[in-house]
Formats: structure tokens, sequence, C-alpha cells
């Protein structure tokens, strides 16, 4: 099983850091957003390891004039994660009965800053992260990676992503993927294919799912 990390497991939502932006400075978030939107190939690079942690920071520290330290860069950029607790409840059941990889495109700051923190990862067999590969979704470089490790056939694959061009990646590598719109609708897919998911000593609820904004 094959699980997608930002607004699956992960809601995040930039309006978080942009709002932290402009209590520094009024449009400082402003700046930022724009910047994101006017040169994405840089947060693109970025994911795929291309540029380093300090590059990136200094690239962002420019655009907001060097009106914040690294340092609140780094835990501003990283601070707009939270759980979603109906899906992250269900993994441990999971885990007795499938190989669990995590498909993710991320970096390096949010990483080491942002999620990592989280215990019910060391649920995962395997994280495969865009900047240690070197590719992002939906290049097919990225999937090989999991299937590199996993060592079963392409149609033995489960996917879950949110969004639906990666859920289309990986169709095309031969999987049986679904796009992530809520975890009321990805139990009911588990129960299409059989997939074991409830635990023993309780109902699992349904509540939680999606945040805001977009996600890799």
């Amino acid at each position: 099983m094959v699980f997608d990390l930002g607004n699956v497991l992960l809601p995040f939502d930039y309006k978080v850091i942009l709002e932290k932006l402009e209590r520094i400075e009024k449009g400082m978030g402003e700046k930022f957003a724009q910047y994101y939107r006017d040169h994405y190939d840089v947060h693109r690079k970025y994911e795929r390891g291309e540029i380093s942690s300090d590059q990136f920071t200094e690239i962002l520290l420019g655009v907001l004039d060097h009106k914040l330290s690294k340092e609140q860069l780094v835990r501003i950029y990283s601070d707009m994660f939270t759980v979603n607790d109906g899906l992250v409840a269900v993994l441990p059941v999971l885990k007795k009965n499938y190989k669990l990889v995590l498909l993710s495109n991320t970096n390096d700051i949010h990483e080491r800053y942002g999620w990592r923190k989280n215990e019910f990862l060391n649920l995962f067999d395997k994280l495969v992260l865009s900047h240690k590969v070197g590719a992002v979704k939906p290049e097919e470089k990225i999937y090989r990676a999991v299937m590199e490790f996993t060592c079963v056939p392409p149609a033995e694959h489960f996917y879950i992503d949110d969004i639906a061009e990666y859920v289309a990646g990986g169709k095309k590598m031969g999987w049986d993927a679904v796009q992530f719109v809520g975890n009321r609708e990805l139990f009911a897919e588990f129960d299409k294919r059989g997939i074991k998911w409830k635990s023993a000593v309780g109902p699992v609820s349904a509540d939680g799912g999606k945040g805001r904004g977009t996600t890799d």
C-alpha cells in the first residue's frame, strides 16, 4: 500500500505561512505567495534535491528583504501540518497485513522540521521522498523507486494520492490507484478491494480528511 503524505495523512495549509509572515510585516505574506506563484520551478528544484536547503532559504530570505532570520523562516515554513487522525488510526491494522510505503513530493526542511516528528511514520517500511530520489511525481523515476523496494508486480500496488495527476502516474505504471477525497470514501475503496483495515477492538472514525490549500 502506497500512501501520499500531504493532504492525505497530513493536511497542510500554506495560508498558515502567509498569515505568520503578515504578522511580521504587512505585505510580506503576499510577497512570499507571489514569488511562489511566479517561480514555482524553484520549489520543484528544491523538491528534487537540485538545490540545497541553504540555497533555498537564501533565495526566500532575499525575496523577503532579510527581514527575518533563517531560523524564523525555517520554523514558519515548516509549521503548517496537522494530522488526519482518522486515517492514521488504521495504519497499525494495515501494517499487520500489508507492506506500507510513503511516496511524497517534499523537501529537506519540511522533512526535518515539519513532519518527520510524527511517530506514525515509523509504521512505514519505506519512505520514498522526492528530494532523496531526485524526481517528483508524476515522473516515472519516483514510482520506479517504490517498485525497486517492494519487488512485487505493478498490479500488487494500491496507491492513494489527493492529486489526480499523480494518481494517473501510478495507474500508468500499472498500479491500482485512487484519488483521496476523504476518509469515508477511502475506507469504502478499501472495502471494495477486501483490504483489511478495521480494528478488532472497535470501530474507526471516518471523520477527518483533506486540509486546505494545495499539496504534493
